[in-house]
């Protein structure tokens, strides 16, 4: 319960920023194009608060936290005395229309700069992207992948963490291959070839790396407690964090796997533990709770996360940089980002890209709270991939969007004369339809996750 109230609160925050952010920017240039504003509302639905500010625009906080919008005096909308005609959105220049409408996206991509640009100068930690593990009969197998190489560039891009890593791969879709310089274990440089042609992420939340075969180094497991969840089997049987697990039934664990494979076949049966607290050894009784999965079985489960074995030296580097080069990073990451989207919106077209792997409110709040956890850092990383995405998204050429919008109005520019009405409200509708189907899609998506 407190990790739903938790996701929820971190998903209004975020939603709530970003929001505000792209509405500002329609706000802003709305204001220095002389348009009317009669209201900026973030949220839907009843007002919860509201004030005016002097020029009478009124401001409002409402109860369905799912988006936002400003509202401008428009004679197609409502009737303008004449004494005010001149401050109508309807009787502004076209241009002045566009400006208008790309503001907001425009606000999402610079907000975007500005969270990537603090988040390097507060510091970011990074993985050295070595490899811990290679499928079998994967691309990355039969690309010669060894554990223990260490990856320096994909393409012509010089890469420096898993993040990297994964996003230079999907940025490859579609291609026939892809050339990774990787340094090997013996400290020699190595050019691997991954061959591309046919790779798609064609399962749900398959990640990229996965995919190709490729696992990432990380330190081993211990038979150490480092998390116990609240309320949970372990938390009710008195383990607690620090304790190490000895033995379960008076059978020896040698490894963390063994010891989730014996809870996993235990659901609801008692076991007894040994365990290690401080210098002293400990017998406790733990009844593994019954977890349903998604294909009707039940399993065991404990709610404990193991601590690992201390990282190797270098494996972990902090980058942090001045503001002048956390400028430039942010500009070069967004547009990096802004670049991605557009691709992965063709390969979702195309195929290329699966869209069981679209996310709707419930995977934002999810990923919202997991960030929050993590640290600021992390929540302005997530702020931004956010930002870029809504930018990018409201830019499509749906009449509901503002894409949509913008698509008319350069047709109208092209020309001379708006598209007629009839024209647009067909539009709208047919954007609006497309619009709930997506979202319906995507959060059908999130419930199968669940």
């Amino acid at each position: 319960m407190f990790e739903f109230f938790w996701n929820l609160g971190s998903f209004i925050l975020a939603l709530g920023i970003l929001v505000t952010v792209h509405e500002y920017g329609h706000f802003w240039v709305a204001r220095k194009a002389g348009v009317e504003v009669l209201r900026f509302s973030i949220g839907f639905g009843k007002p919860l608060f509201k004030w005016h500010d002097k020029l009478g625009t009124e401001y409002v906080i409402a109860l369905i936290p799912l988006g936002g919008y400003v509202k401008m005096l428009d004679a197609r909308v409502d009737t303008v005395p004449a004494d005010k005609q001149h401050l109508a959105f309807d009787s502004k220049p076209v241009l002045s229309k566009i400006a208008i409408v790309s503001a907001g996206p425009i606000a999402n991509f610079l907000f975007a700069i500005f969270a990537l640009a603090m988040m390097y100068m507060i510091g970011v930690q990074n993985v050295k992207p070595v490899v811990g593990g290679v499928a079998e009969h994967s691309r990355a197998a039969t690309a010669n992948f060894l554990p223990g190489d260490h990856i320096l560039q994909l393409g012509d891009k010089a890469v420096s963490s898993w993040q990297e890593v994964t996003f230079g791969l999907m940025s490859h879709l579609g291609e026939q291959e892809v050339q990774v310089k990787v340094q090997d274990a013996e400290q020699k440089i190595q050019l691997r070839t991954i061959a591309l042609n046919g790779w798609k992420l064609d399962k749900q939340d398959e990640a990229p790396l996965q995919s190709i075969g490729i696992e990432p180094f990380r330190p081993a497991l211990t038979l150490t407690l480092g998390h116990i969840q609240t309320g949970s089997a372990a938390d009710k049987a008195g383990l607690k964090v620090g304790d190490t697990i000895v033995s379960i039934n008076e059978i020896d664990v040698v490894d963390w796997q063994s010891l989730v494979d014996k809870i996993k076949v235990s659901a609801k049966q008692p076991l007894r533990f040994s365990i290690r607290r401080a210098s002293n050894v400990q017998l406790l009784t733990v009844i593994p709770e019954a977890k349903q999965m998604s294909d009707g079985r039940s399993i065991g489960y404990l709610g404990v996360v193991p601590q690992l074995e201390k990282w190797p030296n270098g494996y972990i580097e902090t980058r942090q940089y001045g503001p002048l080069d956390s400028m430039v990073l942010g500009i070069k990451k967004t547009y990096e980002l802004i670049s991605l989207s557009f691709d992965m919106i063709g390969n979702l077209i195309t195929g290329q890209v699966s869209v069981k792997n679209l996310s709707g409110p419930v995977g934002i709040a999810v990923g919202a709270g997991n960030s929050v956890s993590y640290g600021i850092v992390a929540f302005l990383s997530f702020l931004a991939l956010i930002s870029v995405n809504l930018g990018v998204f409201n830019l499509l050429p749906l009449p509901v969007l503002d894409g949509g919008h913008l698509m008319y109005y350069i047709i109208e520019l092209i020309r001379k004369k708006p598209v007629s009405e009839k024209t647009q409200e067909l539009g709208f509708k047919v954007g609006a339809l497309l619009l709930i189907a997506l979202t319906c899609f995507a959060l059908l998506n999130d419930v199968s996750r669940l």
